[in-house]
């Protein structure tokens, strides 16, 4: 499988997902069987299957984050030295050629993205229209409401 990148404070805040879900998470399920057991008949018992549902989660999504921390490629976007050049783990500062609107968005994996804090998927239409270009040059973003034209004010790498 290849290797997904990922910025290392995304690496960081999956690492602390699965220490809180193998530590505080999994335990508590564990209990919440325990105690849904002691009830008694379990083939009528709605909190021992919320339980058993519950934990299948917490176990599913313990196994997708090992995965995908095994298959990341974690950059340090401070550690970058792309010459000014956009690339992955860059923040960009943009303005909209049509609305003179400033928007600042920081080019990261895809389970990073999250428009409201600025980031924006590596796969998104806007990130693969600034990727390789530099500040002053304009990015045409073909998105799904229409063609956009953003002009690259600075890039940075922190």
């Amino acid at each position: 499988m290849s290797k997904v990148p990922i910025t290392r404070n995304g690496a960081e805040l999956l690492r602390q997902e699965l220490q809180r879900l193998k530590t505080v998470d999994r335990p508590n399920v564990v209990n919440a069987i325990a105690e849904a057991r002691a009830h008694g008949d379990l083939s009528e018992n709605a909190e021992y299957a919320a339980a058993r549902e519950r934990q299948g989660f917490i176990e599913g999504r313990i196994l997708e984050i090992e995965g995908k921390l095994g298959n990341a490629q974690v950059i340090d976007p401070q550690l970058l030295d792309a010459d000014g050049r956009c690339v992955f783990g860059a923040t960009v500062d943009l303005e909209e050629a049509a609305s003179g609107e400033r928007v600042t968005y920081q080019i990261v994996g895809e389970d990073e993205a999250d428009l409201k804090q600025g980031k924006i998927s590596i796969s998104s239409p806007i990130a693969r229209a600034l990727i390789g270009k530099y500040a002053g040059d304009v990015a045409e973003v073909k998105a799904p409401g229409g063609a956009r034209e953003y002009e690259i004010l600075d890039v940075r790498y922190v």
